[in-house]
């Protein structure tokens, strides 16, 4: 398998880094070891906040393996491929700490859900986001509630209609997706490390229960997001989404 998932927890601090030699965009069984690394770091009891980053200065993460949709052929392996992302971000929700999120580059499609899913992001200012799916002819399905949760139904709608279009991350700052932006990558790590040093040395079970609080009245998403997991594996099989996405392969 191409790609690898890494992780380490330093003074209290868990990072899990992600990568994908295709602008770090996400197989499904990366995405089912993302999700379980991020299980396991909310169980460590030495882990005190965690840190959710990919490798790279290009993008943060562009997605779904295009090279994987194109050799579905079946509504379980659609099913199986899109619930690596409602995996990811249940695994976020679930996890009883915090997790920051830092953004340095694009972020499309599964890498806007993943930075909504997250507690605290934190991005570049050259960071913009895409919700591209609709024009491979699918949908931001199974990203849609961690999205539309963060960032409010408009800005939801907009980014999922507007398929092709960037937006900037002033723009998904202003909707609430980035708590902050920066211009550099080290103005940013810093601000990180000086968050999650704080972090490590706050009271956990306070920050447990006010994970629970944040994430209040989300307790179906467990169903909720394999069910939009169908949805999209339903779509992917059709001759509209196989057309568009082999077009989309074409210009790449």
């Amino acid at each position: 398998m191409e790609g690898h998932i890494k992780s380490n927890t330093v003074n209290g601090i868990a990072t899990i880094t992600f990568f994908h030699p295709q602008s770090n965009s996400m197989p499904g069984a990366l995405l089912r070891q993302l999700a379980e690394e991020i299980s396991k770091a909310g169980k460590d009891s030495t882990a005190k906040v965690i840190v959710l980053q990919s490798e790279g200065d290009k993008a943060f993460c562009a997605g779904a393996s295009f090279d994987e949709l194109i050799s579905i052929k079946d509504l379980d392996t659609g099913k199986k491929f899109f619930s690596g992302f409602a995996m990811v971000i249940n695994a976020i929700r679930t996890a009883p700490k915090f997790v920051i999120a830092r953004v340095q580059g694009k972020a499309v499609g599964g890498g806007v859900g993943i930075a909504s899913a997250a507690d605290y992001t934190l991005a570049i200012d050259s960071a913009s986001v895409k919700l591209s799916e609709l024009a491979v002819g699918i949908g931001p399905f199974v990203v849609g509630p961690a999205v539309e949760r963060k960032i409010g139904t408009s800005a939801f709608t907009s980014l999922s209609i507007n398929a092709t279009e960037w937006q900037t991350a002033q723009w998904a700052k202003e909707k609430g997706l980035y708590v902050d932006i920066f211009k550099t990558v080290e103005e940013m790590d810093d601000a990180i490390h000086v968050l999650t040093d704080k972090l490590s040395k706050s009271n956990p079970e306070a920050m447990s229960m006010l994970k629970k609080v944040f994430w209040r009245g989300t307790d179906d998403w467990d169903t909720l997001l394999i069910e939009r997991a169908e949805m999209s594996g339903r779509l992917v099989l059709s001759e509209f989404t196989i057309n568009a996405i082999n077009k989309f392969k074409a210009k790449a």
